[in-house]
């Protein structure tokens, strides 16, 4: 049986039961590399370009850890494009190449074009191509990709049930998951899902709000609709697709009046990040705060920021004043 090494990074937390369910399909087995630690870091920042954001430098440490678990392939996706008329970052659109010229000694690497820009036709010829990395069989790999989809669809339900994505995918597997419907304050957490989800690069935030007593609020529990009317407000379009559904999910959240405050996570080196927060800092009238995080960051300065944020929105609407500052 052909071993498929899948990074636990970048969209993996996307798209992983998606990857899984196909290969699987086709008889192959999947192996995830391990969490991100600080080794992963570590190792990713040694390999990685200076000017690789942070995500692009860990995603590195990941497909190096699977070097040591005896895949036959790694599965590196070239995304370009998800969705028509948007874009992912560039970086993205050359990571197969950035990971071949970064790494020595890699097993194969299946690199799988994503360029839905315009039409789907190309898309469906890489997943045939992806595909013939187990079989010859046309009829078996659409067979195993549609199949794959309808388990995506019953992941897609679990994240709007109130899940992070990394949460989603621990159900999806067969683990608990629970989640408090006790809370104080709702907060709304915006960020690439690749920064957000992964728990060491993000520090963990939304545990931490949560066990602050916050209920927080996800881009993936407000329907695709609603974020791209609020999206369109902006005189001219985000061909960004991750920057607009983060511009559209913060001007919902900040229409939404049960929502207390807005905290936009953003990754030093992202030239996407730098902009939209911008943008929305700008535009929201709510309490906002921008967590700027890399590999330097530490623990106790976000820890302290977000206490500080929390203890200010409960003064906020004990005192029912206006005009505090949303910086404390």
């Amino acid at each position: 049986m052909k071993r498929v090494g899948i990074p636990q990074g970048l969209f993996y937390y996307y798209y992983y039961p998606l990857w899984k369910v196909f290969f699987t399909f086709l008889g192959a087995e999947v192996v995830k590399s391990s969490p991100t630690s600080k080794k992963t870091v570590d190792i990713g920042v040694n390999l990685a370009v200076d000017e690789a954001c942070f995500p692009i430098k860990v995603y590195y440490g990941h497909v190096s850890d699977l070097l040591k678990k005896d895949v036959d392939y790694i599965f590196v996706p070239r995304f370009i494009s998800i969705e028509t008329r948007s874009y992912i970052c560039p970086k993205f659109m050359g990571l197969p190449d950035m990971i071949k010229a970064g790494i020595k000694e890699l097993p194969e690497i299946i690199d799988m074009t994503v360029d839905l820009s315009r039409t789907d036709k190309g898309f469906k010829q890489e997943i045939l191509k992806t595909g013939s990395f187990f079989t010859n069989n046309k009829k078996k790999i659409k067979e195993a990709y549609n199949y794959a989809l309808e388990e995506y669809k019953r992941f897609g339900e679990l994240v709007r049930q109130g899940y992070t994505r990394q949460e989603a995918i621990k159900v999806w597997e067969g683990e608990e998951v629970f989640l408090s419907e006790k809370a104080d304050l709702n907060i709304g957490v915006l960020g690439h899902g690749y920064s957000l989800y992964d728990d060491f690069i993000s520090m963990s935030i939304v545990k931490r709000l949560r066990d602050m007593g916050a209920k927080v609020h996800l881009p993936e529990h407000i329907k695709g609709e609603d974020i791209e009317k609020e999206a369109a407000s902006l005189p001219k379009r985000v061909f960004w697709t991750l920057g607009r559904k983060m511009v559209g999910s913060a001007f919902y959240m900040d229409k939404n009046s049960d929502i207390d405050g807005i905290i936009y996570v953003a990754c030093f080196g992202c030239g996407p990040d730098s902009l939209i927060g911008e943008v929305i800092e700008r535009k929201v009238k709510k309490p906002f705060m921008l967590l700027t995080v890399d590999e330097h960051t530490g623990e106790g300065g976000i820890v302290t920021r977000l206490e500080a944020f929390c203890d200010m929105l409960i003064r906020r609407r004990k005192l029912s004043e206006s005009n505090i500052s949303c910086y404390g």
